[in-house]
């Protein structure tokens, strides 16, 4: 479906204003030019006939003792000796006396009435379209008016202008082609820069430039240091915001504890009833601070090196994982950084694994493979795993992944929410190989 016109890319809106333009500028440029053509031609034609008008009338001789006309010399075309060649000249005189060209034979050309230059054009003997020009003259040794006629064929001035009706017609063709095909290429030019603004905003979204260049025509310079300030901001506002969460978090901590401590002092009966509201205080100032403090897709910076950003997440899990009796495997296999800040992708790690470990019996498998362009996660672990119906509450949107399974809902909360801010796609499903739960999660930068 066709995208309104409001939406149509730059370079599409010049070519098609540049093709319109062409289609309406060259057929009128053609046009007129056909025009001028065609009137050059028969004004020259006519120019012609007039000249032989003048000699045929120079030429004519009259003998008083036969009491005819004599044509005089012939005018030196041989088209005027060549019978039917479509050149004619001929003398009217009185009493019908006709004097014809030899190339007009037997036939006789209609004698147009009036005074002056009189033009015709008509059918000639072989069926040729005629130019006739018609004058009456009177000789000084002649007593009536001599109607004198000369005539020519057309098919040549239709010739020449049908070999230029043609001729413009190629032209015009390859001009409209040239044209187009340089007015792209001057589109194409034009617009490089607007693609090298968009090659730099994709090298910052991937996380391989801070900033814009910003060596661009003028106007586009000016455009890319006003995003760069915009980028620098919002930069210093998210670092702002996140060590506010942080800051936060270690406010938060010592309440906590101290409450925690002074639930001690209260009766028994009342402790678990306090240690329950409690529990879910922490849980919930963890998950919203957790929230708070994800970057999200890291638009500005170098991206994060996976292997360097996993190495103290890994090491402490596996730590984890041995007091606990678990037998943790990892595999990475990614090429070059990927577009994520640090603390999340420790944090979505570090959850999926804790999550794994907790409800493991024996093993738990980690592996990781893409690069810069594409990222796939997954973990398998041999515990209990979780129902299709489970499973589809789960991955129901704002459900939370696990309300029957006490211990491992704000860690797979706080992983659904990165994986949703990263704009990827996260699966549950039975593991094929430790027959436990299987987590993958999807990404596409």
């Amino acid at each position: 479906m066709m995208p309104p016109l409001r939406q149509w890319p730059v370079a599409t809106r010049m070519l098609v204003s540049a093709l319109v333009l062409v289609s309406l500028v060259l057929p009128l440029a053609g046009g007129l030019l056909a025009w001028n053509f065609r009137e050059a031609v028969n004004t020259a034609f006519n120019d012609r006939l007039e000249s032989l008008l003048d000699v045929v009338i120079a030429g004519i001789e009259f003998t008083p003792g036969g009491n005819t006309l004599d044509p005089g010399p012939q005018l030196g075309d041989p088209r005027f000796d060549r019978v039917y060649s479509g050149w004619y000249w001929q003398l009217s005189g009185a009493e019908g006396s006709v004097v014809t060209s030899r190339s007009l034979w037997d036939q006789r050309l209609p004698v147009a009435s009036g005074n002056g230059l009189r033009w015709q054009e008509m059918p000639g003997p072989r069926g040729q379209s005629l130019r006739t020009l018609t004058r009456q003259v009177r000789l000084p040794v002649y007593p009536d008016p001599v109607t004198v006629t000369v005539a020519g064929d057309l098919s040549e001035v239709n010739a020449q202008v049908a070999r230029f009706h043609a001729l413009l017609i190629v032209s015009l063709v390859t001009l409209a082609v040239l044209l187009l095909a340089l007015i792209a290429l001057q589109v194409r030019w034009g617009l490089a820069p607007l693609r090298r603004i968009e090659r730099s905003l994709k090298a910052v979204e991937s996380g391989q430039r801070q900033s814009l260049e910003t060596r661009f025509p003028e106007e586009l310079a000016r455009l890319a240091r006003v995003i760069n300030q915009v980028l620098e901001r919002d930069q210093r506002l998210i670092e702002r915001g996140r060590t506010t969460a942080g800051n936060l978090a270690h406010a938060l901590k010592t309440p906590v504890a101290v409450l925690t401590n002074l639930c001690e002092q209260l009766p028994a009966s009342r402790q678990a009833e306090f240690r329950a509201e409690l529990a879910r205080l922490n849980d919930a100032v963890r998950h919203h601070l957790a929230r708070a403090s994800a970057a999200g897709p890291a638009a500005i910076g170098g991206g994060a090196n996976l292997r360097d950003t996993l190495t103290p997440v890994l090491s402490a899990l596996e730590t984890l994982a041995g007091r606990r009796g678990i037998n943790f495997h990892h595999g990475l296999e990614v090429t070059g950084p990927v577009p994520f800040e640090q603390q999340d992708l420790q944090e979505l790690v570090g959850n999926l694994l804790e999550n794994a470990i907790h409800w493991a019996s024996a093993r738990v498998s980690l592996q990781v493979s893409g690069d810069s362009q594409a990222l796939t996660l997954t973990v398998d672990d041999d515990g209990p795993g979780m129902s299709p119906e489970q499973i589809r509450q789960a991955l129901e949107r704002g459900g939370r992944l696990d309300e029957e399974r006490s211990g491992s809902g704000l860690g797979l909360a706080i992983v659904n929410e990165l994986v949703q801010l990263y704009g990827g796609r996260m699966s549950l499903d039975r593991s094929p190989e430790l027959n436990g739960l299987r987590v993958r999660i999807d990404f596409v930068f």
